[in-house]
């Protein structure tokens, strides 16, 4: 007979899943409308209630007590922490800029844009159930709940062989590291006999003591390097995200870029902090005896960035090029992780918020020439500063911000990244990122003089909606605003850790 505290317990615990069970709603409303309405009447009537689902998801959080490292839910699969309470609006808004980029996509058509709106809430609700979560099985089902719909959105053209094809390298890479980090699971759950983040953590202290298990332990997180550098596409595991993100239609793309990337970072933070480090005492982490995951995700980090410069500055696809990019600040991001501080940890945050805006912003461009009939490849890009001069205004500070130029937001972003690895005397790869950002310089700005001072190959002005209009400037905002004051994020940002 199961106790009725435990019964009691879970029930008081469901107010803290109530932005997913009001996504889950919305996915089933939005089911049974597709049924009811003919497909050309879809757009709109989806739009509208799959934003009204993502904004009703963040009501309730503002509702529940105030989050602590301690306070976990629902027999312990979840922790209410302040990295839980800001991630959960983080992914939301994700997801609502995605499905606007979508409504205003000419690439997914009425009969596709219905089942594209529910995959995009379905995989928010993956996001949002994976960094709460603090249980190893948990843990792998929200993240192939995040993954295998995300395959499908990448597919979602199912008449397109592109998207076919990057759908299908999508499936085969993430099958085969989400099998990896399983095994890696595995590993641990058979020394500790337990799935609980907080049980695990003791036991890995305890083992790192004899060199037997010390061996099982360094298999354990090479495993699970492998399923989260895969999904922040990072070296080695990076090979599918140009043939993807070409592929894939262009707001899913985007989505691709920010949502699961971020999701994988604080998957990091969950997994490697609370399991393989030590602290914090004042501040700072320390690596466990014997387990030098700092050391190798320091050279994955460097090699990240360097390879994702070094390719972008040969493509003339745009979205493969920021494609090639995104590999790139995925090294840069690792910095943070790698510093083994709070100030790093703060600093992953911080960057994931600027790099949000300024990367939807730039594949919002993208989308944007697209509809108005542009292609992807830069010669599109030609003159657009007399074709459509508030876009390439707008594209040129997505641009410069993700270059990391004063006075826009990636520049702090990269600011906390260069000071959390310096802090920590890691010189050497503050120099090597300090060197890639240099080497970015060339090919973003070879897309500001192809906008500005070349001729354009048509003299036909590109007409963007207002609508389009709005949303670059709900994200040109924080790009400029975040750049110029950043206070208020860095005191949020600097109360979670």
């Amino acid at each position: 007979m199961i106790p009725e505290e435990f019964i009691q317990s879970n029930l008081q615990g469901i107010s803290f899943i109530a932005p997913e069970i009001i996504l889950t709603l919305t996915i089933l409303i939005l089911l049974c409308v597709g049924i009811v309405l003919p497909h050309w009447r879809h757009r709109l009537v989806f739009t509208i209630l799959a934003l009204a689902g993502l904004a009703g998801s963040l009501f309730p959080l503002w509702k529940l007590p105030q989050p602590t490292p301690d306070l976990t839910y629902l027999s312990k699969l979840f922790v209410w922490d302040w990295l839980t309470f800001y991630s959960k609006p983080f992914f939301a808004l994700v997801g609502i800029f995605t499905i606007l980029l979508a409504q205003i996509s000419g690439e997914i058509d009425n009969s596709e844009y219905s089942e594209c709106t529910v995959l995009v809430l379905a995989v928010t609700m993956g996001m949002l159930l994976l960094v709460a979560s603090t249980d190893l099985l948990m843990i792998f089902l929200a993240f192939e709940t995040m993954g295998i719909l995300s395959y499908l959105l990448v597919g979602i053209r199912a008449r397109d062989e592109r998207s076919g094809e990057a759908a299908l390298k999508y499936v085969l890479y993430g099958a085969f590291t989400s099998g990896t980090m399983l095994f890696g699971f595995s590993l641990l759950f058979g020394l500790a006999g337990s799935t609980d983040l907080a049980e695990i953590s003791r036991q890995v202290a305890l083992a790192s003591q004899h060199p037997q298990d010390r061996l099982l332990l360094i298999v354990a997180i090479l495993f699970f390097m492998a399923g989260l550098l895969f999904k922040t596409a990072s070296f080695p595991f990076h090979f599918w995200c140009p043939d993807v993100y070409e592929g894939a239609p262009t707001p899913i793309t985007a989505f691709l870029s920010v949502g699961p990337k971020a999701a994988g970072f604080v998957l990091f933070i969950r997994l490697f902090y609370p399991l393989f480090a030590l602290g914090p005492e004042a501040g700072a982490y320390q690596a466990i005896s014997g387990l030098e995951w700092p050391s190798i995700l320091a050279l994955v980090s460097a090699i990240t960035m360097t390879l994702g410069n070094l390719a972008a500055i040969h493509q003339n696809n745009l979205k493969r090029l920021l494609a090639y990019s995104s590999i790139a600040h995925a090294g840069y991001l690792l910095m943070g992780i790698v510093a083994l501080s709070d100030l790093g940890l703060r600093s992953v945050v911080f960057y994931l918020v600027v790099y949000l805006f300024m990367n939807l912003g730039a594949f919002g461009v993208v989308t944007m020439v697209a509809a108005a009939g542009g292609s992807e490849e830069i010669d599109s890009y030609r003159g657009l500063g007399v074709r459509a001069p508030y876009v390439c205004v707008a594209m040129a500070i997505f641009l410069f911000s993700l270059i990391g130029l004063p006075p826009f937001a990636g520049f702090v972003g990269k600011v906390y990244l260069f000071a959390a690895v310096i802090s920590k005397k890691i010189y050497w790869l503050a120099a090597v990122a300090a060197l890639n950002t240099v080497i970015s310089l060339y090919y973003y700005l070879r897309i500001v003089k192809a906008m500005l001072l070349e001729k354009p190959t048509e003299a036909v002005q590109i007409q963007v909606p207002l609508s389009s209009q709005a949303l670059l400037l709900a994200l040109l905002i924080p790009t400029l605003g975040l750049g110029i004051y950043w206070q208020p994020l860095a005191r949020v940002v600097g109360g979670m850790f």
